[in-house]
């Protein structure tokens, strides 16, 4: 399993605890330190479509009206850190924030 997201972000690290806590093994990607790749923007947003990003983030709120306009690939590619946060890869499923559907999904 993978937990896309930032070390700062604070929903993402009450994801990694849970399931952490819940026996998973997570494998936590730093998309600040280590951007996602073109091909990973690309899946995460065929994923979830514009829901990828955080449009109440301060990030968002900082965007130029060009950027605002542009696609969710773009936006996430100029500032990785509006991305909504935690993204979750289990295998072949996606989960986008850290909910109670989410976590009722995972199984917490």
């Amino acid at each position: 399993m993978i937990v896309y997201g930032i070390a700062t972000c604070d929903t993402t690290k009450a994801a990694i605890k849970a399931l952490q806590r819940a026996g998973r093994e997570v494998t936590f990607r730093d998309i600040r330190a280590e951007p996602l790749s073109e091909a990973e923007i690309a899946q995460i947003v065929a994923e979830f479509g514009s829901r990828a990003v955080n449009k109440q983030s301060t990030t968002y709120r900082s965007f130029t009206p060009f950027l605002r306009e542009a696609e969710p690939e773009a936006q996430i590619a100029a500032q990785p850190t509006v991305m909504k946060r935690p993204v979750i890869q289990d295998g072949a499923v996606w989960h986008l924030g850290w909910d109670d559907t989410v976590q009722g999904a995972l199984g917490l």
